[in-house]
């Protein structure tokens, strides 16, 4: 895997994954040209374990017709900022099973979720499941 990243001007560059997809990153504190790299990382996250929980349902079989993860995370007050705790919400819709949803989201927060491992290095992970019908 491949990424890059090209200055653009003042704080703004322009990123390319090896799939060639692109992305705007801004390190002004404004970030009104794109996203900051610690923003990205946290889509990253919720975008991870989405992609796992959904597998999981599908392969379930479970009739859910909608799924959103947030986060909010704290970083650490001195450089590197890194995260300290972050908090996902998995909002699904649906007649999904209770069981079925807790279980793919232990999966992906303990096996399958590639980021998450990563940061549970330096943030506790906690999370929340919201359930409608």
């Amino acid at each position: 895997m491949r990424a890059k990243v090209a200055w653009k001007n003042e704080m703004v560059f322009d990123g390319l994954s090896h799939s060639n997809h692109a992305i705007s990153l801004d390190g002004d504190a404004a970030h009104q040209h794109g996203a900051s790299p610690m923003e990205v990382v946290l889509m990253a996250l919720c975008g991870c374990t989405a992609i796992d929980v959904v597998s999981i349902l599908r392969k379930k079989r479970e009739p859910f017709t909608g799924l959103t993860v947030s986060a909010e995370a704290e970083q650490a007050a001195e450089p590197p900022k890194v995260f300290t705790r972050i908090k996902l919400v998995y909002h699904v819709t649906g007649a999904v099973s209770h069981k079925a949803m807790e279980d793919a989201v232990h999966l992906s927060e303990t096996k399958y979720c590639s980021v998450a491992a990563m940061l549970t290095h330096t943030a506790a992970i906690d999370y929340s499941i919201e359930y409608s019908g």
